[in-house]
């Protein structure tokens, strides 16, 4: 991780950044809106992915990071789960359904790669 000196330099950050506003732009929309359980619960699936990015960086130690990350990878797949229902109840499109899911899916790839990485220097 040559030249990171922050958490706001990591890709991953950046992808679940962009993916936490489209989250919010989404549950905006009419019906979806109007779930506030489901609103409130995706919402907070998102926000966990980019803030235990975050908080394992700034613990400055790869084993409290790794372990943060595994947290984060967590809330990406309960992302992806809460996408199917909401696209089951018609909450947003297939089009959108589509774009979100291969958002987070490859999140989830990142946070994976980085957690092989950081296990691999065991530093």
């Amino acid at each position: 991780m040559a030249g990171v000196k922050s958490f706001e330099d990591l890709e991953v950050w950046k992808a679940s950044r962009k993916l936490c506003k489209e989250i919010y732009i989404i549950t905006n929309h009419d019906k979806f809106s109007k779930d506030y359980s489901l609103k409130d619960q995706i919402r907070r699936s998102a926000i966990s992915v980019l803030s235990n990015i975050s908080e394992g960086f700034e613990r400055k130690a790869n084993k409290q990071f790794a372990y943060f990350l595994t947290i984060a990878k967590g809330s990406a797949g309960e992302l992806r789960c809460q996408l199917y229902v909401a696209s089951d109840l018609t909450y947003i499109t297939n089009e959108e359904f589509k774009i979100l899911y291969e958002l987070v899916s490859s999140i989830s790839k990142m946070i994976f790669g980085l957690m092989n990485y950081i296990n691999e220097r065991k530093v």
